[in-house]
């Protein structure tokens, strides 16, 4: 697995055109930084906010929040690959839980959605995780493995991409799994890939949910967690610069 960190932030449904300062706030950190940085702003700033920091000189990578499967078309309100890549988007989440759940999307659908990043040459950071019910119920093998297979398409062997392992119980509530749940799940997802991909893909697997300042080190000491995906705590500098600062 890759050794240098990334650090994913989803602004989610935040920020309006003041919030490209603190982006630029961000790219100061990140210049410290060994580590990859992405942000994940709304689409209305995506190109904003990318060619801000392209101006500055930054190695931010940006990216889109989710794209269609579709190059163009009759979809009205939706975002290709294609759009996102000309704002500027060297990425894109997909399969967040947030989508899954908030908007029912099945794992086909990511899957044909991670082929519509591949098309344009976008990175896609796939989502997993269980739900609470899932997890008491003794279900979070069969979930996570489920996902797995059928949101990450064959196209993906050889190809740049990441799996976001993102316990839903934990996204925005505060509440951090064990550090032997996350440890895992992360074995899980690199055994998965391993044995799938047979050694010819070498994704980070990131952890998300309720990633915070004051718990982000500790987090990418765990086995196996190559990266972190920020929610709440990306959206203010003097927050994400402190992630950023545990991934050295």
């Amino acid at each position: 697995m890759p050794h240098i960190p990334l650090i994913a932030g989803n602004w989610k449904m935040h920020g309006l055109s003041q919030a490209v300062s603190e982006a630029l706030a961000i790219d100061a950190a990140a210049r410290q930084s060994s580590a990859r940085i992405a942000l994940f702003p709304p689409a209305t700033l995506l190109h904003r906010l990318s060619q801000a920091l392209a101006e500055a000189g930054s190695s931010i990578i940006t990216g889109g929040q989710d794209c269609h499967c579709e190059a163009d078309g009759a979809f009205t309100g939706d975002v290709s690959a294609e759009m996102l890549k000309d704002a500027g988007a060297g990425m894109v989440i997909l399969g967040h839980s947030e989508r899954r759940h908030g908007h029912g999307e099945p794992c086909a659908l990511v899957a044909k959605k991670v082929l519509g990043a591949l098309r344009v040459g976008l990175e896609p950071v796939i989502c997993i995780g269980e739900t609470l019910e899932e997890r008491l119920a003794g279900e979070t093998h069969a979930v996570l493995n489920r996902q797995l297979r059928a949101s990450l398409p064959e196209e993906l062997t050889g190809q740049v991409f990441h799996v976001a392992y993102e316990p839903v119980w934990a996204i925005g509530t505060g509440h951090i799994p064990t550090d032997e749940q996350v440890v895992d799940a992360m074995v899980l997802v690199k055994s998965y890939l391993e044995e799938r991909f047979h050694g010819q893909v070498t994704p980070h697997v990131l952890y998300g949910g309720s990633v915070k300042p004051d718990n982000a080190a500790h987090l990418l000491t765990l086995d196996g967690v190559g990266g972190l995906l920020v929610g709440g705590a990306s959206l203010k500098a003097a927050d994400f610069n402190r992630i950023i600062a545990a991934a050295g």
